[in-house]
């Protein structure tokens, strides 16, 4: 490379800054470091926030999408829909409550699930007797796209809808916020997301039940918060176990965190609006543009993740090689995603081949998520842009 930057620019990075600093020294100086006052004020103001009647704090979007399925009742032998293209944590939950994840591919040239596909597979599952119980929706790198379809699908065969809106914070539709139109939405807030609280989500909902069933699962089975139960009149021993619940309650830091990085929300989207804008400019209009594929902009996209994808039948290096000369360059990246059917263990348990999705084992091969993140520069994206350029432009055959 002949760019004598060293600058390291890295794959993500927090926008934190005082007020986040400030909030924690409030919540350590109080005394009361556990799911309290913060964590209820975060949750009301995400539901306002959001539009959705309940906000459910939790330690994860692992973890709320684990005590989303096991309120709507997923167990052994139940059937539930998920793509291949996505985070293991959109499968293992489904695992967690004795279920089976069954993968659907791609949808042609894009990454979120085919709708096509998903329907096809329902028909099959019913046709065999299968437990069909519902479909995991996943925005993958931000964008909602198909959600109104898979909103029609499941209403059609009666199957509940849960979106993985890890990515997917926030946006709006003609219908309200992504992630509050089905049964239960469920949003990341882990380090390198939209916003942050170093570790945590939020579950959305307008389900009774299921917010009757995830407070009291996610802290031991307990009928009653431990706030409520040290500041309510009363015996704070006095609480029943209504089931062998978990350990998914996010702490009033996290939660100050939170607060303060909702106000920032919609900022740090248009931040992210802007670095991606910058990419498909210079990016669109280099002479390498034909030998990648660029993300479609879409207004109502959270732009989580900026992926391109190599033409890697027009060049003489891998994918792996383009990712080992950027990192040599000081320039972050990472994969997005490695197929689930691709991985050992949902590989052997289940029997699959990679060309068993060959629209999801397409992608990995050529997929690149380059550096986005609040408060990138142009001057930043610049670089990111020329090594790109320069690498493929040395690679072209």
């Amino acid at each position: 490379m002949t760019n004598l930057n060293t600058e390291t620019i890295p794959f993500a990075r927090p926008s934190l800054g005082r007020e986040e600093e400030e909030a924690v020294l409030k919540v350590m100086r109080s005394g009361w470091l556990t799911t309290g006052a913060e964590a209820q004020a975060f949750e009301e103001e995400f539901s306002a926030f959001t539009g959705a009647p309940w906000a459910l704090a939790v330690n994860s979007a692992t973890a709320g999408l684990h005590l989303v399925l096991e309120a709507l009742g997923v167990q052994e032998g139940d059937k539930v829909l998920v793509p291949s293209f996505t985070f293991t944590a959109s499968a293992e939950v489904i695992r967690y409550c004795g279920g089976d994840p069954v993968f659907v591919d791609c949808a042609p040239g894009r990454m979120n699930m085919d709708v096509r596909a998903c329907e096809t597979t329902i028909r099959s599952l019913l046709k065999e007797g299968a437990r069909a119980k519902g479909i995991m929706a996943v925005h993958i790198a931000g964008d909602p796209e198909f959600i109104e379809d898979l909103q029609e699908i499941s209403r059609r065969y009666g199957l509940f809808l849960v979106e993985d809106a890890a990515h997917c914070f926030p946006v709006d539709s003609a219908d309200g916020m992504i992630g509050t139109r089905s049964d239960a939405g469920v949003y990341s807030f882990y380090a390198n997301k939209t916003i942050t609280t170093g570790e945590g989500g939020m579950i959305v909902t307008s389900n009774s039940r299921i917010r009757e069933r995830v407070c009291a699962m996610r802290l031991h089975g307990i009928n009653k918060s431990v706030w409520n139960r040290y500041t309510e009149a009363g015996a704070p021993w006095e609480y029943d176990v209504i089931a062998p619940g978990f350990k998914y309650n996010m702490n009033d830091m996290a939660a100050a965190i939170g607060r303060i990085q909702l106000k920032r929300a919609l900022s740090m989207l248009d931040q992210r609006k802007e670095a991606v804008r910058t990419y498909l400019e210079i990016l669109g209009s280099s002479p390498v543009s034909r030998l990648l594929d660029l993300p479609e902009w879409k207004e109502n996209h959270a732009w989580h993740l900026f992926i391109i994808r190599l033409k890697t039948d027009r060049l003489a290096i891998s994918r792996n090689e383009f990712i080992e000369q950027l990192n040599k360059s000081g320039i972050g990246t990472s994969v997005h995603y490695k197929p689930l059917h691709m991985m050992t263990y949902y590989r052997e348990r289940y029997s699959l081949e990679e060309s068993d999705f060959p629209e999801a084992a397409s992608l990995f091969h050529r997929v690149v998520s380059l550096p986005l993140f609040p408060g990138i520069s142009r001057q930043q994206i610049e670089r990111v842009c020329d090594c790109v350029i320069e690498i493929l432009s040395s690679g072209d055959r």
